[in-house]
């Protein structure tokens, strides 16, 4: 019975597919502050995959609206517009994606590190696949929910201010829930680690190595990828100089 049972298990382990990529992620984030309450969110970003360069992968757009609770709570909402390049289920099309989403993001400021956390809450909407070539009229629905941690540890003096280099390291992970979702109700996960430059006082530049592990809609059939990240991090603070926070907005990503 036991050998039976270590036969069986092991069949179940071989019918694991793993299959690997190689990405580049370029992108864009902008958070500008009007006021003690409100400001705008938008990111950009294009990502390239299949040995870095081959081929074009994801371009998204992804604009919000930011209330602030205080200088280091806030809650956005926003829209966003995916094109997702030839893939193998759609090899011949790029796939149009709509999502609106939703998030409260806090930051902690101690002496020495920064932390920050967010939550996010999506719903999806992919556009169909008739063909590998044909669009169809209808859309794939789901809720994803998001939850992502990161710390920065300043290596200077400067600490988060111009000319400060920051370590970066962080975890995402992402869970699927909705009528459509069969096999995969575990999305994906993200490790990140990295370096991040103050070229001014709320402005950086990251530059980081990112581990994603993907759960695809066949059962038992993941993906690894391994994938580099640069990205412009710009907060814009359009209040009066004598009413912002010493610190306010500084580490937003």
């Amino acid at each position: 019975m036991v050998i039976g049972c270590i036969a069986a298990c092991s069949g179940i382990a071989q019918q694991k597919e793993v299959g690997y990529d190689e990405q580049l992620w370029f992108g864009y984030f902008n958070n500008t502050r009007f006021n003690e309450r409100w400001g705008l969110w938008l990111d950009v970003q294009f990502r390239t995959k299949d040995h870095f360069v081959r081929d074009p992968f994801q371009f998204l757009v992804r604009p919000g609206l930011t209330y602030y609770i205080n200088d280091r709570t806030r809650l956005t909402g926003g829209y966003a517009y995916f094109l997702h390049y030839p893939a193998d289920n759609h090899p011949e099309i790029a796939r149009p994606e709509h999502r609106f989403w939703q998030q409260i993001q806090w930051q902690t400021v101690y002496r020495k590190i920064s932390t920050q956390q967010t939550f996010r809450f999506e719903q999806r909407f992919r556009q169909e696949v008739e063909a590998p070539d044909k669009l169809g009229s209808g859309y794939d629905f789901n809720y994803r929910m998001r939850a992502n941690f990161q710390i920065q540890v300043p290596l200077s003096s400067k600490r988060f201010e111009q000319g400060d280099l920051s370590l970066v390291v962080g975890d995402e992970i992402m869970v699927n829930f909705g009528k459509q979702i069969v096999y995969n109700y575990f999305d994906q996960n993200r490790f990140l680690t990295g370096l991040r430059y103050y070229y001014q006082d709320r402005n950086s530049i990251l530059f980081g190595y990112q581990h994603i592990f993907v759960g695809l809609s066949q059962k038992s059939h993941y993906r690894v990828l391994h994938t580099l990240r640069l990205t412009l991090l710009h907060n814009l603070d359009l209040r009066k100089s004598e009413r912002r926070s010493s610190d306010g907005n500084r580490n937003s990503s």
